[in-house]
């Protein structure tokens, strides 16, 4: 399953079509930026980021590497910086590369239910919570995934993994 065409005609709607594709969603290391600054500015058009982060958010029906992306993005709806903007663009790039990217669906007749989780103990320094993410694999093929912000602040690394592991038994439940 795949979103090829959707994916297509955001890129030609947001015009990244000239840049160079970028093979990660995201560089390495990056901080995104909470408060307002003379280098980080507020945007002016924030309906444009909105509308931009929306799509996003549809398009992670089909693509889980950007899950975490627009999770973090969607976080900014009401004040976005420009900072927020310019790691848009970054996933645009990404998507430019490999637009018919999906999730397979084998018929393979393996119906073992498997579960991977990973939490991120205290990421961003504003909220500090944690934020945990996790796939859901029917034999091969991917069926759910999500990344989300844990509703406490964890104490410890291995308490934010035991809450992230806690929370996906509920959910497969």
């Amino acid at each position: 399953m795949n979103q090829r065409k959707y994916c297509l005609e955001l890129l030609h709607e947001y015009g990244p079509l000239g840049c160079k594709p970028l093979s990660t969603p995201n560089e390495q290391n990056v901080v995104i930026a909470t408060e307002v600054s003379d280098k980080d500015p507020l945007l002016e058009n924030i309906t444009y980021y909105q509308k931009l982060v929306g799509k996003f958010i549809y398009l992670t029906m089909t693509r889980p590497d950007i899950a975490y992306f627009v999770h973090c993005l969607s976080q900014f709806m009401h004040k976005p910086l420009f900072p927020h903007l310019k790691l848009a663009i970054h996933v645009l790039r990404y998507l430019k590369l490999s637009p018919r990217k999906g999730v397979l669906v084998e018929n393979e007749g393996n119906f073992q239910l498997s579960a991977y989780v990973d939490a991120d103990w205290a990421k961003a320094s504003s909220f500090r919570k944690s934020v945990n993410g996790y796939c859901v694999y029917l034999g091969n093929s991917l069926i759910s995934w999500k990344s989300k912000k844990q509703n406490v602040v964890s104490r410890s690394s291995a308490e934010s993994e035991y809450r992230a592991m806690s929370n996906v038994a509920t959910e497969i439940m």
